[in-house]
């Protein structure tokens, strides 16, 4: 009895990893549906849940300030959010196997081109941070700052699935995050970003 219920606590374990998060660039149609959910959700629409498994928008962390916790540059040099206080960012953390996360990069590149907002698309990827430029560039986003977080730290501090995006105020503050893909050149975004003021 004690191995068949084994068996069952191992395979409900195995199902819910491998539903709790992205694990590859593959565009089934699952994936994709939520991919398409995700990029046509308006900001009157969205959840609004605390729910790190939810697509759509979370403002349950409003008003918590930025982490502390490092990340490294373009030049391999330890950063931290703090860097960007002084005007409005939006952290996207995305990593080179999730397929989600690479099909946002080109929007995330349009939005950064237009001025409007800084852009700090960090990669949480446990490879060398020399590979993300080159990912970079042949995704679509070759002007993005490539920043990298070998050890996920801000993605196990945040809770957080992949894509996860982030907004700050100028003062260091979270304004919302936003859990899946999103089209971050929509009108619908723009929307979005402009809560930062």
């Amino acid at each position: 009895m004690l191995p068949a219920s084994s068996t069952r606590v191992a395979i409900v374990c195995l199902l819910a990893l491998t539903a709790a998060g992205c694990d590859r660039q593959s565009t089934s149609s699952g994936q994709a549906n939520a991919q398409a959910d995700a990029t046509t959700v308006s900001p009157d629409e969205a959840t609004g849940t605390s729910s790190g498994a939810a697509i759509g928008l979370d403002r349950s962390h409003k008003g918590t300030a930025a982490p502390t916790t490092p990340f490294t540059d373009a030049a391999g040099k330890p950063v931290t959010l703090a860097a960007f206080r002084g005007q409005p960012v939006l952290v996207n953390l995305w990593a080179t196997w999730c397929g989600p996360c690479v099909a946002e990069l080109p929007t995330l590149e349009a939005l950064a081109k237009s001025g409007h907002i800084r852009i700090a698309a960090i990669s949480q990827d446990s490879g060398a941070g020399a590979d993300v430029p080159a990912f970079l560039k042949a995704h679509g986003a070759p002007t993005l700052v490539p920043y990298h977080d070998k050890a996920m730290a801000l993605a196990t501090g945040w809770g957080a699935t992949l894509p996860t995006t982030v907004l700050f105020d100028a003062a260091g503050k979270e304004v919302w995050r936003w859990n899946g893909g999103n089209d971050w050149n929509s009108a619908a975004a723009a929307k979005l970003i402009a809560e930062a003021g």
